[in-house]
């Protein structure tokens, strides 16, 4: 029997995004339509502290079509967060004050923990059955998230240990070379860190435990291996990788100039200055973890959004 209408809207550092679904009762859903908009939301932040004039008005123009999307699917039950950027801004409260004055539409920041279970909570339906374990990470605009995972835990849907670093692909990208380094080191101490507090090297490394990614930087590079002629996320979300693929497509990526990369059907000019960026925090990540097969999901936290309102219907 078919519920009502469902919205769960992803504001980051990068991205807008947005996902229309049908209540399919027991927990279920089918998403009908998704938004997608690159608004450089955090552009300037690391450097400046709060969110420019420029980033708000192209925010505010793509969650205004938001609105109307919502309006006309006559969506009944929505959950709209705003993540990194507005977390760190100084002025992150007072823009969400703003886009609910402007487009009526009331988004809630949400914790880094926060965002870091509700990724891996859309992401769940990918994990191999066969492992009990999985490490998740989501390489964002303003932060990266590891979730450590056990299937078989109920509590917490199954996060077991989080961590969100302050680093991602955009304010990587915004960075000097001496600020850049310094950046990726305190990276790579911190994930040291989080692997002596939780000991997951032994169980990636043997297979006793998964390696999932999510975020456009391993989707690009899904799509980038497969050598599609334009993106197609039927393809690419629930791909495999090996430890060689995973070599050859950094490899190609990194390569590339910014124009081939800005010209190619899977990356295009608004995200090519993002890609070494990503590809430097993806390297370390893998250093530290270097599971013999990495999995790819083109989903994540809107899923993880949906899974909680599809619940709330049966509950």
């Amino acid at each position: 029997m078919n519920g009502p209408m469902l919205a769960a809207l992803d504001l980051g550092t990068n991205n807008c995004r947005l996902l229309l679904a049908r209540a399919m009762g027991e927990g279920r859903f089918n998403v009908v339509e998704s938004f997608s908009r690159i608004t450089r939301l955090g552009e300037g932040l690391s450097a400046n502290g709060y969110l420019s004039e420029a980033a708000q008005a192209r925010t505010l123009e793509a969650l205004d079509h938001c609105a109307r999307l919502i309006a006309k699917r006559g969506v009944e039950l929505t959950r709209l967060v705003a993540t990194a950027a507005c977390r760190q801004a100084s002025n992150g409260q007072a823009f969400i004050g703003r886009v609910a004055k402007e487009t009526g539409l009331k988004l809630d920041i949400i914790s880094s923990d926060e965002e870091a279970t509700l990724g891996a909570l859309g992401c769940r339906s990918l994990l191999d059955a066969r492992t009990r374990f999985a490490l998740i990470f989501d390489i964002g605009g303003g932060s990266t998230e590891v979730t450590w995972v056990d299937r078989e835990q109920s509590e917490n849907h199954g996060v077991v240990a989080c961590d969100s670093l302050p680093i991602g692909v955009v304010t990587l990208s915004e960075r000097d070379q001496g600020a850049r380094n310094q950046s990726l080191a305190a990276m790579r101490s911190r994930l040291e860190i989080f692997e002596r507090r939780h000991g997951l090297r032994d169980s990636l490394l043997s297979g006793e435990a998964g390696m999932l990614g999510t975020s456009g930087t391993v989707t690009t590079m899904g799509a980038v291996h497969l050598g599609l002629g334009r993106y197609e996320r039927k393809r690419v979300d629930g791909l495999m990788l090996t430890l060689n693929d995973l070599r050859a497509v950094t490899e190609r990526l990194e390569a590339m100039s910014q124009q081939e990369r800005a010209a190619h059907p899977c990356i295009g000019p608004e995200r090519a200055d993002l890609v070494p960026s990503g590809i430097d925090i993806f390297r370390i990540l893998h250093d530290q973890w270097p599971a013999p097969v990495l999995g790819i999901a083109d989903r994540g936290l809107r899923e993880g959004l949906l899974c909680l309102l599809a619940d709330g219907l049966t509950a």
